[in-house]
């Protein structure tokens, strides 16, 4: 149960699941029906083998400016965000570029975007959160999620997209702490804001299933019910990231929430070294840089505070 997992883990399942974006269910297991085996960092898709997608370079973006300011300096978040727009990454969510490319202030653009469009519940800060719940998990229930809906709403103006973050960085912050986070569902349903809980309290239940949903799971609440079930009905970090590319839609992003939870649970450890020996997270607008699976663990135990000698 480590922040490294957390933030491994999510990008592991980032970049597993890119190449089988959009695909059908079931085709991750139909193309390596027995684990273990080697091969499933296969790339595709317009994505190298083991290279992770916007989801984890925007998490990575967030993660070092909590870093550089010591805290959260939503300015510095937006701008970060609009230098990587602006250098042509492969992927970004249509959402995101939108209000990215507005030209709007950064308090002001998300909330534009979504008077104007009324639409805004995508799972886009969903998939970066993975460093931010590391960051603030030390900081108790109400100020990680405070942090988690502050960061959403740079991008993301429907209130339902920051419940669902917010949500996220709870059930990090529990598994973080040795906690149970399935167990914590309820409670931390209880914080969730009025208008949005009961929506979450479906998706988030024991006999949910994601043949359920009645949005595509590139919506944020399918997205993060699909996690919390591949993350229920498993008993591995491998099983889980395994059952939620093979849900089919949004592989990627689904993936990597189901990784940052499951690696939050059973740690850095659980994740194959197979998996993790070709990852790497392309940054553009940062000079060319590429973080590899040593850099991101690096930074997983600079936000939790770790000495740079602490085990992993």
């Amino acid at each position: 149960m480590t922040a490294t997992g957390t933030i491994l883990g999510s990008a592991v399942g980032d970049a597993l699941g890119a190449p089988f974006e959009f695909g059908p269910e079931g085709a991750f297991t139909a193309r390596f029906p027995t684990p273990g085996y080697g091969g499933e960092m296969c790339g595709g898709g317009g994505w190298d083998p083991g290279e992770a997608t916007d989801d984890t370079q925007m998490a990575v973006l967030v993660g070092e400016s909590l870093l550089e300011h010591d805290g959260l300096e939503l300015p510095d978040i937006f701008r970060r965000f609009q230098r990587w727009a602006a250098a042509d990454p492969k992927d970004m969510g249509l959402q995101t570029e939108a209000v990215l490319t507005s030209g709007d202030p950064w308090d002001l653009a998300a909330a534009i975007h979504y008077q104007e469009n009324q639409r805004a519940a995508g799972n886009g800060s969903l998939m970066r959160a993975a460093t931010s719940a590391v960051h603030f998990a030390p900081h108790g229930r109400d100020a990680t999620m405070a942090a988690a809906r502050r960061i959403a709403a740079l991008t993301h103006g429907d209130r339902a997209a920051w419940e669902g973050t917010a949500l996220f960085h709870e059930l990090v912050r529990v598994a973080l702490n040795g906690g149970d986070p399935l167990s914590a569902i309820p409670e931390t349903l209880g914080a969730v804001h009025p208008d949005h809980r009961a929506r979450y309290a479906t998706v988030l239940a024991p006999d949910w299933h994601p043949d359920q949903a009645t949005e595509f799971n590139g919506a944020v609440w399918p997205c993060l019910g699909s996690a919390v079930w591949a993350l229920r009905t498993t008993e591995s970090y491998e099983d889980a990231v395994r059952a939620a590319i093979d849900l089919g839609g949004d592989t990627d992003t689904v993936a990597a929430v189901t990784g940052g939870l499951a690696g939050a649970v059973y740690g850095a450890g659980a994740i194959p070294e197979r998996w993790t020996e070709v990852l790497h997270v392309p940054l553009p607008g940062s000079g060319g840089r590429v973080l590899r699976a040593a850099e991101l663990t690096d930074l997983a135990r600079r936000l939790a505070g770790q000495p740079d000698d602490a085990m992993p």
